[in-house]
């Protein structure tokens, strides 16, 4: 016991005896907590925050600095994703990926392909398939899956997460029948027999979920070693991770506890958790590291625009008998508003469809006056489809809309056919946002898009897809410019999060989380911002990620 105190001791003397670091030869660019752009050729940190930052004047101030050149790289500060799927992205990393198949019947291939790599599985899952991609644009059936792999359940995530397309063998297991009811906020996708046809749509997957094997502590490490390791290779060192239960809950507490959390987390509590209560009268979680910071609930109002899950004031264009769907009653808002912002969590309200995001800020109104809580940076998730006449009262109730780029050069292929082109007015509306004066905090989805931040950069800046398409963007009125997207990849995610005064920047106090790339996104054409490549991330002072050469 005496040998690791002293080797405590030891260490710990030495940590605080550690001369700072001195990067010099940068091209450096952070914003200030105002949001205007600096400039800098030299970084100093110490303790794994940042001491200062400018020009050459900083060699003398700290000569005694251990020195790095900095090979005349650009440096950003780390970025920040302000809505993802942590343990989603892992989970998918592990299992068959379904987003570059070009047919139903090429992602069956797959899935069979798969399988028989994977013998022990009791189940197949996936995800990342897109029916809007493929020929003909129709959901894909149990009886094609069927083909392929017969004799052990499948079920795979549509790329948005708000469908799975399963087997017969999946629908046997969970009991689902012709006479199976739809639940509240899901529907099961029937011929015209009313015969389930192997899709399930939100809340309807449910039926399903409780036949999964069950989570082990093993696959949340694997999961979660394995989404860090991709989000550190592409310059993300945050994460809002939007909607967690209990048991991820309990395990980025103990990661933390090892000290071997790979990239801070921001998670949003499920409002779906049985045990929600007893997690919000437990309080706010916050390590001294700020590696995890959990003061925010993740509430669910629609499903998605892709599945016609988006719940729309009025129907789809390209479906008069549909208007969507609430995956949270309307009755159970109020309660539910009222519990989260009573007890002083930010509450993060997923609402993609026009009627959704309207009962969120109607709601939001309704007990800021019962309850308070609108100094809480509260968010809507998404904000996709938005009556023009809605988006204004997001700055009276200072609600932040955190959105995904991506999402809109995703969409632009189907959105005008669904809702047509006059609710687009309203859709997607970053820099409508951004001129009433509210933050926009980006992220990706992931792993509904892919996670690279910079393909968010791009689509933000351009509106365009990776093959420069369409040629002057997607409603390019809504583009946005570099400066305003690296903010919300930054300090607008990090204000979002309660965290400006610590991330979202390289000015001193904050932690020292940056990343080296290989291209000025400042002054290459913006068409180009994708390709950008990282060679270096760093989190509080410490070397997280080279690139292989």
């Amino acid at each position: 016991m005496q040998h690791l105190l002293a080797f405590a001791l030891l260490f710990f003397s030495a940590f605080i005896l550690a001369a700072p670091s001195h990067i010099s030869n940068v091209k450096g660019y952070t914003l200030d907590n105002s949001g205007e752009l600096i400039r800098f050729s030299n970084i100093v940190f110490d303790g794994g925050k940042v001491l200062a930052i400018g020009g050459e004047e900083l060699s003398q101030r700290f000569a005694s600095a251990t020195q790095i050149d900095g090979q005349n790289k650009v440096m950003l500060p780390g970025l920040i994703d302000a809505h993802g799927h942590v343990m989603g992205l892992g989970e998918g990393l592990l299992q068959v990926d379904l987003r570059e198949s070009k047919s139903a019947l090429d992602a069956a291939k797959m899935v069979q392909t798969y399988a028989k790599n994977q013998q022990d599985l009791p189940w197949i899952t996936g995800r990342g398939w897109n029916q809007v991609l493929w020929p003909g644009k129709a959901f894909p059936t149990a009886n094609l899956l069927d083909e392929y792999v017969k004799n052990k359940p499948v079920m795979l995530s549509r790329v948005d997460g708000h469908a799975s397309w399963v087997n017969t063998k999946a629908l046997e297991i969970a009991g689902i029948t012709k006479d199976t009811l739809d639940p509240p906020g899901g529907k099961i996708v029937r011929d015209k027999q009313g015969n389930p046809t192997g899709i399930l749509i939100d809340n309807a997957e449910s039926l399903l979920y409780k036949h999964l094997p069950k989570t082990s502590d093993a696959t949340l490490t694997a999961q979660l070693n394995a989404a860090g390791e991709q989000l550190l290779s592409e310059g993300i060192t945050s994460v809002h991770d939007a909607g967690i239960g209990k048991l991820v809950y309990d395990y980025y507490k103990k990661r933390v506890a090892q000290h071997s959390m790979p990239v801070r987390i921001y998670p949003m509590i499920a409002a779906t958790s049985p045990v929600l209560r007893q997690l919000l009268e437990t309080g706010h979680v916050q390590d001294q590291y700020d590696w995890l910071s959990i003061r925010s609930v993740k509430a669910y109002g629609d499903g998605a625009l892709g599945s016609r899950g988006a719940a729309l004031l009025k129907p789809y264009s390209d479906a008069p008998d549909n208007s969507g769907l609430l995956v949270t009653r309307e009755n159970d808002l109020k309660p539910l508003f009222d519990l989260v912002l009573g007890q002083g969590f930010q509450l993060n309200f997923h609402a993609i469809g026009d009627r959704a995001n309207r009962l969120a800020l109607d709601q939001f109104s309704e007990s800021f006056k019962q309850v308070g809580g609108m100094s809480l940076r509260n968010r809507v998730e998404h904000a996709q489809v938005i009556n023009v006449d809605d988006i204004p009262r997001f700055k009276t109730l200072n609600i932040i809309p955190a959105m995904q780029p991506t999402h809109a050069t995703s969409d632009m292929n189907m959105a005008e056919d669904r809702v047509g082109a006059d609710r687009l007015k309203g859709a997607y509306a970053w820099q409508t946002f951004l001129k009433q004066g509210s933050p926009v905090a980006f992220g990706s989805d992931f792993p509904v898009e892919l996670s690279n931040p910079f393909f968010g950069l791009h689509a933000a800046v351009t509106r365009q897809d990776r093959n420069n398409s369409p040629d002057k963007g997607w409603i390019p009125s809504e583009a946005v410019t570099v400066k305003q997207a690296f903010r919300g990849f930054t300090l607008d995610a990090a204000y979002a999060a309660h965290q400006e005064k610590i991330l979202g920047g390289l000015t001193a106090g904050k932690w020292a989380d940056f990343i080296l790339i290989d291209q000025d996104i400042f002054a290459i054409s913006p068409q180009d911002i994708w390709k950008t490549q990282v060679l270096e991330t760093w989190i509080a002072g410490e070397k997280r990620f080279t690139k292989a050469p």
